[in-house]
Order: C-alpha cells, then structure tokens, then sequence
C-alpha cells in the first residue's frame, strides 16, 4: 500500500512538472519574476539579481543613519546642535561612493539594453503584431503569408476551441489562438498599433515594447523551451486594457511546420491537431 501511494506521488509530480514546463503564466500572491524562457530573459534575472547586492546595503546602511540620527541628535539628547558646516572626507567619499554605485550599475545595464534593442542580423522568421482596441492580430511574413486574429478565450467558448483546463489556459489569460513559433530559432517581431498605444509584452522572453499607431516599432525573441507563456498588454489602452492577453505557444520545428501548412487553410483544425500533438507528447514526458 505504501508503495502504491509513492508511486502516485512520483505520478502526480511528474505530471505537475510537464504542467509547468507546459505553461508559464503570473501565479497568486506572485512576487518573483517568472522562469526565463530565452537568454534575454536570463540576463534580465542575473541583472536584477545583481542590483539587489547594491539596494539592500545601501537601504540598511540609509535606515542605519536616521535611527543614529533620530536617537543621537534629537533635541533632547543634543540640546546643544553642532555647528559644523562641512567635511571634506565625508563630501568626497557621498560623491565618489555613488558615482561608483552608478557605474558599476550602468555597465552591464547598457550591455542588457544593447541585446535586448539590436536585433539580430540572422533571424530565422519575422512576424507582424498590431495592437488593436482590444486584441492581437498576428501576420506571419515570408513566402507564406499567414495572418489571424488572438482574441480573449471566453468561458463559453472553452469547449469549442478544445481549452477546458483552465490550469493550461487560465481564465483571462488564454486566447482563442495563440502565436505559434518554433523552439530555438530567433523571432524578429515587428510591434505597431491600428488605434491607441498598447504594448506588446511576454515576461518570460524578457519582451516589453510600445505598439504605437503609425509607427513601426522592433523587438526580438528566442524561446529556449516548448511550452505555452503568457503576457499581456502593458500600456493602459481602453476600458477593455486588462482583457487584451498574448499568448505564445513554442513547439518543435517539425511540429510548426505542420501546423503552418494546415493552418494556411484551417486555422482553428491546426490548432486542435497541434494541441494534441502537444498533450500526447506531455504525457509521454510524464510516464518516463
């Protein structure tokens, strides 16, 4: 009996670990950023991570100086205030000490933006976002063009499109098609608007950038594993603002390419066959 109840457990938590690789989506009382899915990402994590050395000693040592301040040089304990109008020492160590702070800060802060900003030469395909009032429409470019709109799944809708698990495709956050891209390969996403500002954003990819009506503007992204990863619009753009999703869903090469060449005729059969390729090969992973 013990051993059966074991080896659910092992189940249960294989299952709950292709469920996360699955999807990566905002979690309850979330207060970390989520998993990196793409090098850019990565170094967005280190570099956060890397900040925290300088602001929680910095923030200690300011909370240290107004508790000496507040209990050694009240006006009861000080009643005779010190007349001294400057020190050297002190004027050149609080403007060297920032000074220092700020460049060790700003160098690999200019090497994070650099990567994020300079799209690469050799992107492998390029698809167009347009934000719309409020929805995604998505364009792929290149010999086969295929483009459709991304709206908000509704509950009603779950079982038509074959998205009833809502730990999958969460409430608010799904859509009825998601962008489908390859593993591996480095997406060059041009980003505009058809009537306000919005902003396309996906937290895993590291992805944030304004999606401005008449202007065109660039981003880039390479998912380092499958899954389905969610973001949302992040630029206030309406009464419905909090209900305009992106979803991104990374396959393997062979996988895609499957998808595309079915959905250049049927969009949402590709998307059910491809869902069930990925389902299928979930629980393979979990029963190993």
């Amino acid at each position: 009996m013990r051993n059966k109840a074991i080896a659910a457990l092992a189940s249960a938590a294989q299952l709950l670990l292709a469920g996360a690789a699955f999807a990566a989506q905002p979690m309850p009382w979330q207060t970390d950023l989520q998993p990196a899915a793409s090098g850019v990402m990565k170094e967005i994590r280190w570099f956060e991570e890397y900040t925290l050395w300088f602001v929680v000693p910095i923030t200690l040592f300011v909370l240290l100086l107004l508790i000496i301040v507040v209990v050694r040089f009240n006006a009861r304990s000080n009643p005779v205030p010190s007349k001294t109008s400057h020190n050297t020492l002190i004027e050149v160590v609080w403007t060297l000490g920032p000074v220092l702070v700020l460049f060790l800060i700003a160098i690999p802060s200019f090497q994070l933006l650099s990567k994020e900003l300079i799209i690469p030469k050799d992107a492998d395909m390029t698809i167009k976002a347009t934000g719309n009032q409020w929805y995604w429409s998505y364009e792929y470019q290149g010999e086969k063009v295929l483009s459709f709109d991304s709206v908000l799944l509704k509950d009603d809708d779950r079982a038509k499109f074959g998205k009833e698990d809502k730990g999958a495709y969460p409430r608010l956050l799904a859509v009825d098609n998601e962008l489908v891209v390859p593993v591996g390969k480095t997406v060059r996403v041009l980003v505009t608007g058809a009537d306000v500002i919005h902003a396309f954003a996906m937290p895993a990819f590291g992805v944030k950038i304004d999606a401005v009506p008449g202007r065109m503007n660039e981003t880039w992204f390479k998912a380092d594993a499958e899954g389905l990863y969610y973001g949302q619009c992040s630029e206030l753009c309406g009464k419905d603002h909090a209900f305009m999703p992106v979803a991104i869903r990374v396959v393997s090469d062979e996988q895609y390419k499957t998808w595309q060449a079915a959905a250049q005729s049927d969009l949402n059969g590709a998307n059910k066959a491809l869902m069930a390729a990925v389902d299928k090969k979930n629980v393979d992973v979990a029963a190993k």
